[in-house]
């Protein structure tokens, strides 16, 4: 009896240990503010959003479980949240904004498999002015290089290093899932960043292939639950024929006492187009410079300016599209009520020039939030953020 009584008080101790050593997290945030748009299709806009501010509002569950040797298993399933109307963010899709599992070691970095952020993301994004300050009003002009997050990776394998004297590294590799071509809608992002004291730097490189499906849900830009696609606007639309996509992008902050300063870079390529553009390659190139302001613990200020310029593509009629050109301006201040809780103010002027992907003169476009009737648009948002 006396040995049954230890046995069964050793294994009590063995379960504690093991449950101390899983944990799963909820965590969510819920970003709602009121938009003003001055003219977008053909008039002045005013609207709740709860998608296009400093975070997504969205709500996930991250967890872990210790598998000894400094290996762990790990998931997270998170979903973008509507809030207007308590619809699923991501065109629908139930765990849009992530969706993995996989293992993670400190000394080996992580390997995961699911639905995933890109390179992008992880490397020069927050480095840009975009994830430095955030908001739609900072973001480039229609998301062209996904500095924005507008687009995840669906069916990715996806490995992180640890840091390295500062530096990190990683890459991924969507396989498509097409039944009888192992290539289509196939794609990689590679991307590598240095951080050490006031100065960081980091890079990506991302391609894909057939980037637009007919299917919902397959392809880089149709990847959502709903099958729409972010070559929805003037400023690339006449480019979904593209048979490749591919971005690269690099972005640099530095700090002093209470600035930070930032810069990016990159490079979009729709090549091989099909239809009236017989193979052509359209190219767009977009800079932005910018500073965020500590001015004190409960207030941030930011200032941001970009330009975003497409060089033209021949039609087979011997028209030119696509050669356009925009600028945009952007200030925001943020005030902390509480360590998880904020208010926020930001606003943004954007002026296009030349003709758009579809021969038509260019609109303005703050991140796909709808092209303007002309070639201007001024966009505020008054917002409250909450983290849980």
């Amino acid at each position: 009896m006396k040995s049954k009584l230890l046995c069964c008080v050793s294994l009590c101790a063995v379960t504690s240990i093991v449950h101390a050593q899983t944990s799963v997290t909820l965590y969510g945030i819920i970003d709602e503010g009121i938009m003003y748009q001055s003219n977008v299709n053909g008039g002045k806009r005013v609207s709740l959003d709860s998608l296009g501010g400093l975070n997504g509002s969205r709500w996930g569950m991250t967890g872990k479980e210790d598998l000894g040797g400094g290996l762990r298993a790990i998931f997270t399933l998170e979903s973008g949240i509507n809030v207007n109307n308590g619809a699923f963010g991501q065109g629908g899709t139930p765990f849009g904004r992530q969706a993995f599992v996989g293992l993670a070691s400190d000394q080996y970095g992580s390997l995961t498999f699911g639905r995933q952020y890109d390179m992008i993301f992880y490397f020069p994004e927050p480095l840009t002015i975009s994830g430095l300050i955030s908001t739609v009003v900072f973001s480039h002009p229609g998301d062209l290089d996904n500095t924005a997050n507008s687009i995840r990776v669906n069916n990715a394998v996806r490995y992180m290093s640890p840091s390295l004297y500062g530096f990190t590294f990683g890459g991924e590799y969507s396989v498509g899932g097409v039944a009888g071509n192992t290539t289509a809608n196939s794609g990689y992002s590679l991307g590598i960043g240095y951080s050490g004291g006031p100065f960081s730097i980091a890079a990506a490189f991302e391609y894909f292939k057939n980037p637009t499906s007919a299917t919902p849900g397959q392809g880089f830009f149709t990847g959502n639950a709903n099958g729409a696609s972010l070559l929805a606007f003037s400023l690339n639309k006449g480019y979904a024929t593209a048979s490749s996509y591919q971005v690269g992008v690099i972005a640099a902050n530095y700090k002093v006492g209470p600035f930070t300063f930032g810069a990016s870079g990159s490079n979009v390529q729709y090549s091989n187009m099909g239809g009236t553009l017989l193979g052509q390659t359209a190219h767009f190139n977009n800079v932005d410079v910018g500073v965020s302001y500590l001015y004190s613990p409960s207030l941030t200020l930011g200032l941001g300016y970009e330009y975003l310029v497409g060089k033209g593509v021949t039609t087979t009629q011997g028209s030119t599209i696509g050669n356009q050109h925009y600028n945009q301006v952007a200030v925001m201040g943020d005030y902390f009520l509480s360590k998880r809780t904020d208010v926020y103010l930001a606003a943004g002027y954007q002026r296009a020039s030349g003709t758009s992907s579809t021969g038509v003169p260019a609109v303005a476009n703050f991140t796909n939030q709808g092209d303007s009737s002309n070639n201007h648009q001024f966009i505020a948002r008054l917002a409250f953020r909450h983290k849980f």
